[in-house]
């Protein structure tokens, strides 16, 4: 009698059966040593590679403190009019349902406080993170969907920042001892080598418009090998191409004109990002970028104004910034605090009289060594005069050092947790928006932690966990 154990061995395994549950059933087929003696094992084997539905509650899927839900509850009291007033799909009209504003408003809040800039990613997180999983509640998002919600309101984004910075004003976040200013370069979406002189300009632009004439021709006629999705990508990459052109050379006079007149000629522009311009960075290098104004309450150090400029000195942005910091708040502190990169005698003199600020900024060094820095100069105003003697006591310098403590540890946090290295986007106002993002989603934090913190001390950094 043969007492030989079979054993199973794996040779084959088909494709034609799946079951319901979406587990493939494999063929075995195992065998003796015995050439005689064979059978066939049919097995449900494990494939993890499986799409499958998972029952699950999206309201179960967080814990109840989690960083998700206290921004979507956050978001849920803004008023986000503005956001929905762009909507035109409505109950009797032709059209796929529109996503909610506050959906996508809480996932790029959320996304900001994680770091995250990049929409691709976003939507890819919308189907694999818990926390996005969440804030979607069953909405699909594409990055197209995404990515156009982040630059597309700039004024309902301004609205927004208002509202924010109201809020927190009224139940005290926001203080008027001080409010610090500071400028913060960040890279642009453009390489050295995208700028170019107008000759070469204008010769590229020409090279577009041809392109874009044969396309325009090849899809009347109806000839190539492209589908007609492939062609509408093609045509609509030309259109651009020509306009960043056109844009590029509208650029040139604003560029020529803070040049030496000697060197106009050799004016650069982008054509990737007309807009975008040369600057030094903070580790000495010269790199295409923008530059980023915050103004803190040095109290709490809640953003209460933010502009984005496409200059790299910061002397013209004390005067623009105290008005929308007026704006926002609706009253001026009562000192202004900056660094040397800001001093300008005629934008001191006008915050001093006009607004009533007290301006505490660094005296620059004068060339003589033997004169007194914060002496009065011959031809100085009576508001330059007191500014100067005021930035020689004790009282203003160790009041001025809240600037570094302060609207700094702002900047260090937008680069830190917030991802501003460089943006993703181009244009002016499209970066604008992205700097509203940020600002926004550090207010809210701030928002946050004091509400879950019974009694905070003031300058202290933000710190919320995701």
């Amino acid at each position: 009698m043969d007492t030989t154990q079979t054993l199973p061995v794996v040779e084959t395994v088909t494709e034609s059966s799946a079951s319901s549950s979406g587990v493939v059933t494999t063929g075995v087929e195992a065998s003796s040593r015995a050439p005689s003696t064979t059978c066939h094992l049919r097995l449900r084997r494990a494939n993890r590679d499986e799409i499958i539905r998972v029952p699950a509650r999206l309201a179960d899927l967080l814990p109840a403190d989690h960083l998700a839900r206290q921004v979507w509850a956050t978001v849920e009291q803004l008023n986000l009019a503005a956001f929905y007033a762009a909507i035109q799909v409505t109950g009797d009209t032709p059209g796929a349902p529109a996503t909610d504003p506050l959906i996508l408003t809480a996932v790029w809040v959320y996304a900001t406080s994680q770091g995250e800039t990049s929409a691709r990613a976003i939507a890819e997180l919308c189907v694999s993170h818990l926390a996005y999983i969440w804030l979607c509640g069953g909405v699909p998002l594409n990055y197209h969907t995404i990515s156009d919600f982040r630059t597309q309101h700039g004024d309902a984004l301004d609205q927004l920042m208002t509202e924010v910075v109201q809020q927190m004003k009224e139940t005290g976040w926001v203080e008027f001892d001080a409010h610090a200013q500071d400028g913060m370069r960040v890279r642009a979406s453009a390489g050295a080598a995208s700028f170019h002189r107008e000759a070469t300009l204008r010769q590229t632009l020409a090279e577009a418009q041809a392109q874009d004439k044969e396309l325009e021709q090849a899809r009347v006629a109806e000839s190539g090998d492209l589908s007609a999705r492939q062609q509408a990508a093609q045509e609509r990459a030309a259109h651009e191409q020509v306009a960043r052109l056109e844009a590029a050379l509208a650029e040139l006079p604003a560029v020529r004109a803070v040049k030496p007149v000697g060197e106009r000629d050799a004016a650069r522009v982008s054509s990737t990002d007309p807009e975008a311009r040369v600057m030094k960075m903070a580790d000495g290098g010269f790199r295409p970028a923008y530059n980023w104004e915050f103004v803190v309450d040095t109290a709490h150090l809640v953003i209460t104004a933010v502009e984005v400029v496409n200059t790299g000195s910061d002397k013209a942005q004390t005067l623009p910034m105290l008005a929308q910091d007026q704006q926002r708040c609706g009253r001026l502190p009562h000192d202004w605090l900056m660094d040397g990169g800001f001093v300008n005698l005629s934008a001191i003199e006008i915050a001093e009289v006009e607004r009533h600020v007290r301006v505490l900024a660094p005296v620059p060094e004068p060339k003589d060594a033997t004169r007194d820095r914060y002496a009065p100069l011959p031809d100085d105003s009576p508001a330059v005069a007191a500014w100067r003697q005021r930035m020689g006591t004790d009282e203003a310098k160790e009041t001025y050092k809240l600037r570094a403590a302060t609207v700094e540890c702002v900047n260090a946090q937008a680069r830190a947790r917030h991802g501003v290295y460089q943006v993703r986007v181009r244009g002016r106002a499209k970066v604008r928006c992205v700097a509203l993002w940020v600002a926004i989603t550090h207010n809210l934090l701030i928002w946050l932690r004091h509400a879950s913190t019974p009694s905070t001390s003031p300058a202290q950094p933000v710190s919320v966990a995701g």
